[in-house]
């Protein structure tokens, strides 16, 4: 099942007020669509008790061969990536539009989103704590996937007529596969990446934001019955407008509004979930040991022990994106002259998303709502997270509400670059390629809040994720070159 798809029984989506219409007809026009191409993309054989998709598989593998290949990078790199993004080693001469840690923070306000809540609250609902186990396992090692494709994405992004660079996936398929002696082949998988992340934007990178965003914001200010219960278009149209304030500057543009977002939401998050386990500090080392002893030994999760994996690495994947190459679209815009120092900034990418939000939000739910012998009972999604942080001061829901309404407003900003630059490939970096998307992504993120179209976001889902069969299998052709790039860089360094 894709991932909008299981959200949506999370957050249903805002209706259209007669049911039908339009929307309805776009819907039942697309639903066969989706639903064949989702079976493709999520096609699952059964493990056990359990469904294992074969395309978080190929994320996986990915993620433990270059670990491997990489010699644990995301551990020997880790510090060095955070002296780059405090800025020891910048130099604003260097060629790129931005900083290491605005990079850093457009491709986190990509990933950081309503998932991080949601995500890991289904996961625990279904497997019980020791999913969050594995999930973190998962994110681990996503590092080492974000960290080839994000200095692949730095060393063959091209510079634009206007000045700005464009990189990302199409590029370093493109160009790394023609230096590779297969043109061709590096051509037609860059354009199908290309298509895939233009059209994928549009759904899980902007409707189904604002419509969350929208369904979060009412559900705080009277629900249904409030001002806003039957106003999607005024909200939609209100959030088109800030999303179009900021994308129509570019990337620095975006770049200066997460440097600023990014730190403030994850901060407030971690707070009010910091005071959540603090007040539940009792329960604190239980619910460590529930979660490693659920990671081999879980009771009641259906497949055992094996479905509790499953379910913890699927999560993740859907969580970090690593090996999806989205990140890559933001982190090519940096200032440096050193690709390898980019991905060693990306490799932070997952830590702070997987690692650090999502345990943070399984710890929360462990030590307050979560109920083992109740699991089938138990609200999941974000109404388990918020009934979680509820239990302890009873107003956090309309924080929380907040943090929401941000993850998805950064969410959508970045995927609208992510889905320019897609644009860019297929079509030309030209003004008019520009005015064009950014036009027709401001409209859906309005369309999100008005009307269903869950057979679209379905279908834009299962394209994001067909973006992994691509990018991938580029990462495995181009990794030896990476790895020399690194040997040559710590050499470098090392000499200095």
């Amino acid at each position: 099942m894709s991932a909008a798809a299981l959200l949506g029984g999370v957050f249903p989506l805002a209706l259209a007020a007669d049911g039908g219409g339009l929307d309805a007809a776009i819907n039942d026009f697309v639903a066969p669509i989706a639903r064949r191409f989702s079976e493709v993309v999520f096609f699952a054989v059964p493990v056990g008790r359990s469904e294992l998709q074969l395309i978080v598989v190929w994320l996986v593998i990915g993620a433990v061969f270059f670990t491997l290949y990489f010699r644990f990078i995301s551990f020997r790199g880790f510090g060095y990536a955070l002296r780059l993004v405090r800025g020891d080693f910048s130099d604003p001469d260097d060629p790129g539009e931005v900083s290491h840690f605005q990079a850093l923070a457009t491709a986190v306000s990509g990933t950081v989103g309503v998932g991080n809540i949601a995500h890991v609250a289904i996961a625990i609902s279904i497997g019980g704590p020791g999913a969050a186990f594995w999930l973190v396992v998962a994110g681990l090692l996503a590092m080492s996937s974000k960290f080839v494709e994000c200095t692949l994405g730095v060393k063959y992004r091209v510079e634009n007529p206007d000045g700005s660079v464009s990189g990302g996936p199409m590029f370093y398929i493109d160009r790394g596969l023609s230096r590779l002696g297969l043109p061709r082949l590096g051509r037609a998988m860059a354009i199908y990446y290309a298509f895939c992340i233009v059209v994928g934007c549009l759904g899980v990178g902007c409707m189904f934001q604002s419509n969350q965003a929208y369904v979060q914001f009412v559900k705080v200010t009277g629900g249904e019955a409030g001002f806003l219960g039957d106003k999607g278009w005024l909200f939609g149209l209100a959030m088109a407008i800030l999303v179009g304030a900021v994308i129509i500057g570019g990337i620095k543009s975006i770049a200066r509004v997460t440097q600023t977002i990014v730190p403030f939401m994850a901060l407030l998050y971690i707070s009010l979930a910091l005071v959540v386990i603090l007040a539940n500090y009792d329960r604190l080392p239980g619910a460590l040991v529930s979660i490693v002893t659920g990671a081999f030994s879980p009771e009641g999760a259906q497949g055992g022990a094996i479905g509790v994996l499953i379910l913890g690495f699927r999560r993740a994947a859907f969580s970090n994106e690593g090996g999806i190459g989205s990140a890559s679209i933001a982190h090519a815009a940096v200032k440096t002259k050193e690709p390898i120092t980019e991905g060693l900034v990306a490799l932070l990418e997952p830590f702070i998303d997987t690692v650090i939000v999502c345990s943070i939000t399984a710890l929360v739910i462990t030590v307050t709502v979560w109920d083992p012998n109740a699991q089938e009972a138990a609200i999941s999604g974000v109404e388990m997270t918020s009934d979680a942080f509820a239990s302890v001061v009873s107003w956090f829901p309309y924080p929380l509400a907040l943090v929401v309404v941000l993850f998805a407003f950064s969410t959508m900003i970045s995927w609208a670059y992510y889905g320019l630059q897609g644009f860019f490939y297929l079509f030309g970096p030209s003004d008019l390629s520009r005015r064009v998307f950014n036009t027709v992504f401001c409209f859906f993120v309005f369309v999100g809040c008005t009307i269903q179209l869950q057979a679209v976001l379905d279908f834009s889902d299962a394209m994001v994720f067909a973006m992994a069969l691509a990018n991938v299998l580029a990462l495995y052709l181009l990794a030896p070159e990476v790895k020399r790039d690194l040997e040559e860089f710590w050499s470098r360094r090392a000499g200095a």
